[in-house]
Formats: C-alpha cells, sequence, structure tokens
C-alpha cells in the first residue's frame, strides 16, 4: 500500500515532500514538538517535477540505507542531523508505527534550513549542461567552449539553486545571488562544505567504479546554531552516479538513479504536466535494480541483509 500520512494519524504531520513525509517529534512527557522531527521516505518517484502514480518497491528503503551510510562516511567534515534509525529506540509515542517505518525512517534533529539548493558538479549534465548551451557559463561559472553531455569539467563548481515548492523548478543562481540571501559568512561556509562533501564522495565512488556527476545537499542550523548536513544525502534521488566503465562523453550515460525513467518518459509522449503516465512493469524492475546496485557498489554492503537488520 502506498505510504501515506494517513496512516501516522496520531503524529503531527509537518510536510510532504515528492518523496518523503515529515513529522513533528513530541519531547518525552511534554505534549509538545520539540527539537526531533522523523522522516519518513516513501517509495514515490518524481520526473521533472512531478510525481508519478507508479512506485518503485523498496525505493525508500534504499534511499535511507545509503544515506545512513553516506552520514557515516562524512561526519569528519560536517555533521549529520540524523539521530538514531533504530526503530527499537525511537521515542514511544512511534512504537504503533514501527512496521511502516522499519527500514525507511529516520530520527533527526529539527533545523532550521538554509533556503538554498546546493550543487556541485563534477561533470556537465541536466540542467548546467542546458545553461552552458544557452550562455557558457554555468551559475556564473564560465567553462571552456566546446564542451559535450557528460564531459568532466577542469575542477568541480559549486551551482546554488532556489529551493522551489513541489510542482515547481529549481533554478539555478549565482554565488552572488546566495550571499544576498544568507549573507557571505554562511554562502562561503556552505560552498566550502558542499565542495568538500563532493571530494571525498567522488573518490569514494571512484573507488567503487562509480562517478559522481553532481549532487544536491541541503544544510540546517539545529537548536544550538551547529551547522548540519540535513534532508538526504547522495542517494540516487540527490545525484547522478555513472558506471566508470560506461563513462563515454557525448551522449546521456547509463547511470544508477532515475534517468531511467526520465528517457523512458522523453520518449512516451508525455507533455511533462501532471498526472504523470503510469510506468510499465519493466521499467519499475530496472530502476529498482538501479537503486539496489547504486546501495550495494558505493557501500560494499547487501540490500537484503539491511532489509533483514532493519
Amino acid at each position: 500500500m502506498p505510504l501515506a500520512p494517513q496512516q501516522f494519524a496520531g503524529l503531527t504531520h509537518l510536510a510532504s515532500g515528492k518523496v518523503r513525509e515529515l513529522f513533528a517529534v513530541e519531547d518525552a512527557g511534554g505534549g509538545r514538538p520539540g527539537d526531533k522531527v522523523l522522516l519518513v521516505a516513501s517509495d514515490r518517484i518524481s520526473a521533472f517535477d512531478v510525481v508519478l502514480p507508479t512506485e518503485i518497491p523498496d525505493k525508500g528503503a534504499v534511499l535511507t540505507a545509503l544515506s545512513l551510510w553516506w552520514f557515516e562516511q562524512l561526519a569528519d567534515i560536517v555533521p549529520g542531523h540524523v539521530l538514531s534509525s533504530r526503530v527499537q529506540d525511537y521515542p514511544a509515542e512511534l512504537a504503533a508505527y514501527a512496521d511502516a517505518l522499519r527500514g525507511r525512517s529516520m530520527l533527526c534533529r529539527r533545523l532550521d534550513m538554509v533556503p538554498v539548493e546546493c550543487v556541485a558538479r563534477g561533470y556537465l549534465t541536466g540542467s548546467g549542461l542546458a545553461d552552458y548551451r544557452r550562455t557558457g557559463s554555468v551559475s556564473g561559472h564560465l567553462l571552456p567552449p566546446g564542451l559535450g553531455d557528460g564531459d568532466r569539467l577542469p575542477e568541480p563548481i559549486y551551482t546554488p539553486s532556489t529551493k522551489a515548492p513541489q510542482g515547481e523548478h529549481d533554478e539555478n543562481i549565482s554565488r552572488e545571488d546566495v550571499v544576498e540571501r544568507i549573507g557571505p559568512a554562511l554562502a562561503k561556509e556552505i560552498e566550502r562544505l558542499t565542495l568538500d562533501v563532493y571530494e571525498l564522495a567522488s573518490v569514494i565512488g571512484r573507488g567503487r567504479g562509480v562517478l559522481l556527476a553532481d549532487t544536491k545537499l541541503e544544510f540546517g542550523h539545529d537548536s544550538d546554531g551547529v551547522l548540519r548536513l540535513g534532508d538526504e544525502v547522495l542517494t540516487p534521488d540527490s545525484s547522478r552516479f555513472w558506471p566508470a566503465d560506461a563513462w563515454e562523453p557525448g551522449r546521456s550515460q547509463p547511470s544508477f538513479d532515475k534517468q531511467y525513467v526520465r528517457d523512458w518518459l522523453a520518449g512516451s509522449g508525455w507533455d511533462r504536466r501532471p498526472p504523470g503516465p503510469r510506468l510499465p512493469d519493466h521499467v519499475v524492475e530496472q530502476t529498482r535494480a538501479r537503486y539496489v546496485e547504486a546501495y550495494e557498489r558505493l557501500t560494499g554492503r547487501s540490500f537484503d541483509d539491511y532489509l533483514r537488520a532493519a
């Protein structure tokens, strides 16, 4: 059954994203919202800013498992927001929902989110490629002429974007725009952290035969003012992962993310307006396989083992 906020009627629902549901978690015995939130990842999939009617089995669990692993790898660069993913350790108010939460949820610190999507790109594709073809630059970074789809950039670049409401498009903005929105000190810090995260993740990925083309991060301050990495991190939903042995600039790359869905939709005749079309079984199966392979390649762990242990 598709995951929906109604399954958690006893909790305070804060927001629905394209994939995640966000709930407030009360202080023990306090009866009021506290400094904790519960993130629950559904199996929904979106493309071209539209949530599709077909779900990808186990997708929410893959996103959660991979995020948890990356938060551990990145802890020396930036602290994350996760408190626990062990359902048995959650507050008592969540016990009734244990089966629905197991494997796809994270109990997290509540953050005051920075209103910027922090994107790092090491390869030219997607909206960055579109901007480059139009202007020769991406978010104020002037790039060499003659680059094509999938080309590796001379060095990774920081290309922030707006945080658009659901159903609307994020838009690439310049670093100067970010300074105007949040001030120079915080703008400099999130740029540094974004590039540091990308660099480490790229090294780890290359060692496992995976190229990290780009990734999108979110940061926020906790109640003590500590800047933390939030939301999900380095998943097939927030990143483009390419098999290194199949990388061939000048074309769309095979990938371990939802590009397979985007490519099918592009040839389906859909006009990119909601509602989206239902995905055929073979697209669902292949997409699930790509998400699972991303987890297993990057972590060296079995996804089935993760599900059994959850």
